[in-house]
């Protein structure tokens, strides 16, 4: 693949690879893309939980101590 960087791109990944962060251009453009798609992964998995509790409805009120005495009762 061929690709077409701007001056300032271009001085960047060559920044990069001139302080040892990657070994050449081509890592530093995979790495990228690497870091990109782990990105939207997460950012995707997110909306998908907050898309999922919106559709389970309304909130329930939690009473932390009814919770806490029901789990000291189950174990104890």
């Amino acid at each position: 693949k061929t690709i077409t960087l701007t001056e300032q791109q271009d001085s960047w990944i060559t920044g990069q690879v001139d302080a040892g962060l990657y070994a050449n251009d081509s890592k530093a453009i995979r790495d990228l893309i690497r870091r990109e798609q782990e990105r939207k992964f997460e950012t995707e998995t997110i909306r998908h939980a907050l898309l999922e509790g919106e559709r389970s409805g309304e909130p329930e009120r939690f009473d932390f101590a009814s919770f806490k005495r029901r789990k000291t009762a189950q174990y104890c």
